[in-house]
């Protein structure tokens, strides 16, 4: 009976061809013998009804009872119905994530999101994703790896939450892609940091000094009347800064007071249009040869960026803090203040989400707190023997 001991290891002899001892006392378990004179421990077990074979590394460098020991782990992960050999050639074939994150553009970004949603995918995968993760395996990516992601950008709470989303997207597909197992993204239970909504819109006061602005550099004639007709509509029909940036004149129902746009971020939707904006678009110039509706300064081409015209004009009116997403804030929370009921609201705003609206809910207060000062007002003044 033979037992696998350093002196049997050391009085093992060279042969012509490799051979093996095997450990009678831990079947499975043997040394494997080169025809070079090299010995290499190794363990040997079926599953299901192949015969696989692990090397547990060079005798020279192995004690038997080093071997013995990771060859009773393996045996034993076996009686539990794993593979870990055919894990460890998984493991072999696995990509790295950057090889990860070029099929997941490819496969996912380029096909099934929107430009900007797009974009902002691609900037968090270059700027943080694949420098922290990119040459890892996939398969060796842990928790502990996205979570010490998600705890460096603690600071930028908003790019912490999104690198999050995306890691969970792209390790998902991972696993559809059978890259991972079921089950195995090391996104799961990170809680994401809270976030603070913000719900910043214009007083009736400050909307007036940004019409007095705009009509101020429109007699001036510095700046393009595109762009101004721009922040008119935004502020004029709620709609999202690209679906005005991208307005095109075939979208354009002006006989009908609307808006067909054949895609936006919840798809394609109708924009209902009130009069003063269906006047501000009869007004503006269509330039021939050019099929959009906010034209920029090449030829054929729309306007790209309103940011720096929006900066003049919030400077000339003293709102330093108000951005454009702000001017559908507006439009929403003037909605509520003229008695519109949310489902309404989402409507206007094209929002599929009944939550998406919910977050002006706490506006549509201000209109029945009035009315209910106005009541006990009166009531007050009665009891008091005096006129209201």
């Amino acid at each position: 009976m033979t037992k696998l001991t350093k002196r049997v290891v050391d009085a093992a002899g060279i042969k012509d061809t490799e051979h093996f001892i095997w450990d009678d006392e831990l079947p499975g378990f043997g040394l494997r013998v080169l025809a070079s004179g090299r010995k290499r421990y190794v363990v040997q077990y079926r599953a299901g009804r192949r015969s696989r074979r692990i090397s547990l590394g060079p005798a020279a460098v192995l004690t038997c009872e080093q071997a013995r020991n990771r060859a009773i782990t393996i045996i034993a992960a076996t009686k539990n119905g794993e593979d870990p050999a055919a894990r460890r050639d998984a493991d072999r074939r696995a990509i790295t994530v950057k090889e990860l994150a070029d099929r997941f553009d490819k496969e996912h970004i380029a096909i099934r999101l929107k430009p900007s949603t797009a974009k902002g995918y691609r900037r968090m995968l270059e700027r943080v994703i694949v420098p922290a993760l990119g040459r890892h395996r996939v398969t060796e990516v842990t928790r502990a790896d996205v979570a010490k992601i998600h705890h460096d950008l603690r600071h930028i709470r908003y790019d912490a939450n999104r690198s999050l989303e995306i890691i969970s997207k792209m390790f998902n597909l991972a696993e559809m892609w059978g890259l991972r197992p079921d089950g195995s993204n090391p996104r799961k239970h990170i809680k994401k940091y809270p976030e603070e909504k913000r719900e910043r819109f214009l007083s009736p006061a400050e909307l007036r000094r940004v019409g007095d602005v705009l009509r101020e550099m429109k007699a001036e004639g510095i700046e393009l009347p595109f762009s101004i007709a721009a922040i008119r509509l935004l502020i004029l029909t709620g709609c999202r800064l690209g679906e005005i940036m991208t307005l095109q004149w075939e979208h354009v129902d002006i006989p009908g007071k609307a808006l067909r746009l054949p895609d936006s971020k919840t798809g394609a939707k109708v924009v209902h249009l009130g009069q003063p904006a269906v006047e501000v678009l009869a007004k503006i110039e269509r330039v021939e040869g050019n099929p959009w509706v906010i034209v920029g300064a090449k030829p054929g081409a729309r306007l790209t960026d309103l940011q720096p015209f929006w900066q003049r004009v919030r400077a000339r009116a003293g709102l330093k803090d108000v951005r454009i997403h702000d001017l559908r804030h507006t439009f929403a929370s003037t909605a509520v203040a003229a008695g519109q009921g949310l489902p309404m609201i989402g409507k206007l705003l094209g929002h599929t989400q009944v939550q998406t609206t919910a977050r002006y809910a706490h506006l549509a207060a201000d209109p029945i707190k009035l009315a209910a000062n106005h009541v006990s007002a009166a009531i007050g003044a009665q009891l008091d023997g005096r006129s209201a």
